[in-house]
């Protein structure tokens, strides 16, 4: 192939057409001397650096004197400073970023940043059509839902869910009446910049499903596009201006069938709200500091984050926001636990082997979905190499990534659960990765690998591609090496001519080159040689006028090697786009393994054995938990007290009484953490779990006012009982209800009232309810109905003072003025605590006269109600005709005596 003729804004242009760098680098040194313009009358170059002033220079091929500067530049600085090497170029890189790193060269991921972009809709009959696009997964989320409250709650889960960079939404309100809109909806809970309004006619779900069904890397069939066009248009709507905003805004052509899509994705999982993903402490910590410890409390997300990836980190959000209802894909994944546990060689194979992958393999192998566009513009902009630099970092991650399967294949090769079996099938047996990694083969270069380090990468960039290709790159990377070197040996010329043996030379991509020297070897001042200068900690930053000069020359070169390269990759790149669906599979495989293994099995590794037990489920069996703990704070307390649980049909409703501190709210939390951990696929702190799937957890748990909605402690509580109220209905027939302390922000008898009303109302639904009180009024409820459990935790009064076991027993146990006992302990004045108590006092005596009265007064009703529910037991029981004669004659007697046995 012939190459191209030079650019003449390229470094290499110049050169070649006899027009030397001296207006530049003048142009360069004005910038580092503060000014905004640098003007040059006469083109003169600086003098030159002598590359090796102790001899001549060795005969080294540029390729040859490019691996002795990485050779160099992985190894420590050598003391003293006259017989250093090049390490500074790579050792002191890490240092250097801490001063203003770049983006490292393409290839580096946004971390934790938002990569989504969603689009809603929605209509007058309250449905709400909602796209994701993950740009970094190169996935398409569909969802279409019925918004039952006109608070929004769904969708207010989905954009917490999602936390989009962008959402885009009509400019009009097409809600019914009595519905703020989605669009006021986003203007309310996303900053201004990430709200984008785009025309009505751009959500055309015609287009859309065009759109989906050619970008879909899965057949339309499979995704039942077909049968369910017109039921899903609203989403498809979404999808249609979703894609074209990306398009348009990004630059970018989506390649077709390269995009994971799913339909109805947030409702085939457990729905969690966004309330109780905070009171949970699900993703944050609602307090990070102990008091008495210097141990920082965690969420569950932190505490299960030792994934490798970034992509293994964002499936494990997704997982815990999220988490599976189906029960063949969750005991998938337990089966692979299974065998990770149990095969020690197994699970450090695999450990081991996802090492080899760049951490951010699962997003460049998605960059390949998305073809830049040639816009006319751009193209007649001068060319800084950037983009090009992105490109090929991409290119040698995917090298990398590809050269790891072998190893991979050979640890997974004796794997007996299905999952990994099927990854080895899928990955390791698929001939296509083998035919890739050698098309690339053919292209890059054996040696080039992926590095963080900035110079490295840089350096590794800029030899790509093989040597011989394109006669221009070749020369470009003689003059990248010769400046690299050039560098180095005016950090030796400087460090022997002002006595500085610790000065460094790193590197950053914003400003290449500089110094780096400790105050201690200061004695006076620097030298006016250095400019700059700019105190960072225990060192000082700087430049020279000479450092500048050659930092132009080395970018300018690196840039041309850049372009030379992208021209040389164009057609490999081509290439790759026809079989980018195996590039996006090996991406979810990646972020599946990495979230398995380097997350669940190593924590669980980390625990005392049989601490964590494999959770079993049911179709509409019970919820049993043995000996279960709570799966954040028993690391932060060796003594935590576990504790049993046991819900079902006849008793789906559990009351938990005690006083205050007696360890209420954490079993609340902690069982809800267990089902959560269960559903993800993950073994649980429990010694026995039996569970059937959860498909909506509610929480009200907690206090606090919302000063900005103009909602107090106790309208806040009444507000999320209501949307407890509101969305639990028999289609939730999994729901799992924790309700703590309801009630106890109005008065007494105002909040055993509602506590009671709500108890009952719940009690008409087939969900799992946990309801601790310290009410001790509502254990009457007992009395009334079967299906209610009573529990407390246990205390013991010592010297009058409360002694917490945090252990849970079976009934009601009383303990007299808890409360005025605690406010002794927190140091209330005795002279308060004494007139306390003897209010107390008053005040318990009438109640019993009282309930005395009471009691005379209805004792004949009571009779009534207890004959009644006997009646009832009866006649749904089995027992012979005998029996049933025996029972009727003993209720008959003891009613006529007044008391019944």
């Amino acid at each position: 192939m012939r190459p191209p003729p030079a650019r003449e804004e390229g470094f290499l242009g110049r050169r070649l057409l006899g027009l030397d760098a001296g207006a530049l680098e003048a142009a360069a040194v004005g910038k580092a001397r503060g000014l905004r313009w640098a003007h040059v009358t006469v083109s003169q170059p600086l003098p030159s650096i002598p590359l090796f002033p102790n001899g001549p220079r060795p005969k080294l091929g540029y390729k040859s004197r490019a691996r002795h500067l990485l050779a160099q530049a992985s190894s420590p600085p050598r003391l003293p400073a006259s017989d250093s090497t090049v390490a500074e170029l790579g050792a002191a890189e890490m240092e250097g970023d801490a001063a203003g790193a770049g983006d490292g060269g393409g290839g580096g991921g946004g971390g934790d940043r938002s990569s989504i972009v969603i689009g809603l809709i929605e209509n007058r009959a309250k449905e709400v059509g909602v796209a994701a696009f993950d740009l970094r997964s190169a996935s398409l989320h569909l969802s279409q839902y019925i918004e039952t409250s006109c608070s929004y709650h769904n969708t207010k889960t989905l954009l917490h869910f999602y936390d989009p960079m962008v959402a885009i939404v009509p400019p009009n309100k097409t809600a019914a009446d009595g519905m703020v809109g989605v669009s006021e909806l986003v203007g309310k809970h996303l900053p201004a910049n990430k709200k984008i309004t785009m025309a009505r006619g751009c959500f055309d779900d015609t287009k859309g499903a065009v759109m989906v069904k050619n970008l879909s890397a899965r057949d339309p069939s499979a995704l039942g596009l077909d049968t369910y066009c017109k039921q899903y248009y609203l989403c498809l709507a979404a999808a249609s201006a979703t894609i074209k905003w990306i398009e348009s805004e990004r630059g970018v052509i989506i390649t077709n069938h390269s995009l994971s899509v799913t339909f109805n994705g947030s409702f085939d999982h457990m729905n969690i709200d966004s309330t109780s993903v905070q009171t949970l402490e699900i993703i944050d910590p609602l307090h990070t500091e102990l008091w008495g410890t210097s141990n920082k409390k965690k969420s569950l997300f932190q505490m299960l984050k030792t994934t490798k990836t970034t992509g293994g980190t964002r499936l494990l959000r997704a997982n815990l926001l999220q988490p599976l209802k189906d029960i063949q894909t969750i005991n998938t994944r337990l089966d692979c636990l299974d065998e990770l546990m149990s095969n020690e060689e197994l699970f450090f194979g695999l450990t081991q082997g996802l090492r080899k992958f760049p951490k951010e393999s699962d997003k460049v192998l998605c960059h390949f979905c998305f073809k830049p566009k040639k816009d006319t513009d751009k193209v007649l902009k001068p060319a800084n190499g950037r983009k090009s630099q992105g490109l090929i970092s991409d290119i040698i991650v995917l090298k990398t990534a590809l050269d790891a399967i072998p190893f991979l294949s050979k640890v997974l090769r004796g794997a007996k659960s299905f999952l990994l079996r099927n990854i080895y099938q899928t990955i390791c047996e698929n001939p296509k990765y083998a035919s890739m990694r050698k098309r690339i083969g053919d292209v890059i270069d054996e040696d080039v690998v992926h590095s963080r380090a900035p110079f490295v990468a840089c350096t590794q960039q800029c030899f790509a591609i093989k040597a011989g290709i394109d006669g221009l790159l070749d020369v470009a990377r003689r003059s990248f090496c010769d400046t690299s070197e050039a560098v180095h040996n005016l950090a030796n010329k400087y460090r022997e001519d002002f006595k500085l043996p610790n000065l460094k030379i790193p590197y950053n991509n914003r400003l290449g080159f500089y110094f780096i020297i400790p105050q201690k070897d200061i004695t006076e001042r620097l030298p006016n040689k250095f400019i700059q200068v700019v105190r960072h900690g225990k060192n000082v930053h700087c430049s020279s006028l000479e450092l500048a000069s050659l930092n132009v020359r080395n970018k300018s070169a690196a840039a041309e090697c850049f372009l030379r390269t992208e021209l040389c990759l164009e057609g490999l790149i081509n290439e790759i786009r026809e079989d980018i669906g195996i590039l996006t599979l090996l991406a979810e495989v990646l972020c599946l393994l990495d979230m398995l293994v380097n997350s669940f099995a190593f924590t669980i590794s980390t625990k005392p054995v049989d601490r964590y037990t494999r959770p079993e489920f049911t179709d509409d069996g019970p919820m049993a938990i043995n000996a279960g703990r709570h799966p954040i704070l028993e690391s932060l307390h060796n003594d935590f007290v576990p504790n049993n649980l046991f819900l079902s049909e006849a008793s789906n409703m559990v009351l938990v009484m005690g006083p205050n501190m007696s360890g209420k709210s954490t079993y609340l939390q902690q069982i809800c953490l267990i089902v959560i951990l269960a559903q993800i696929g993950c073994y649980v702190p429990a010694q026995f779990a039996s569970l059937r799937v959860v498909d909506r957890i509610f929480t009200r748990i907690g206090t606090g006012d919302n000063v900005e909605n103009n909602s107090s402690t106790f309208m806040t509580e009444m507000k999320e009982t209501a949307f407890i109220m509101q969305n639990v209905s028999s289609k939730y027939y999994g729901s799992l209800i924790v309700v703590d302390e309801l009630g106890r922000a109005t008065s007494t008898s105002d909040g055993l009232a509602i506590a009671w009303s709500c108890c009952e109302y719940l009690l008409s639904t087939e969900a799992y309810t946990v309801f601790a009180t310290h009410m001790e009024s509502l254990s009457e409820l007992a009395t009334i109905y079967p299906n209610v459990k009573i529990l407390h935790f246990e205390v013991d009064l010592r010297n009058d003072r409360l002694d917490f076991k945090f252990r849970l027993k079976d009934g009601v146990r009383k303990v007299s003025h808890y409360g005025l006992l605690l406010a002794k302990v927190a140091g209330l004045p005795s002279s308060v605590i004494d007139t306390a108590t003897s209010i107390t006092s008053r005040i318990t005596e009438q109640e019993m006269v009282r309930k005395d009265d009471n009691c005379q007064q209805y004792q004949s009703l009571q009779m009534a109600y207890q004959v009644t529910q006997r009646l009832i037991c009866l006649k749904q029981s089995n027992q012979g005709d005998d029996y049933i004669r025996e029972a009727l004659q003993n209720l008959k007697d003891g009613y006529a005596a007044g008391r019944l046995t």
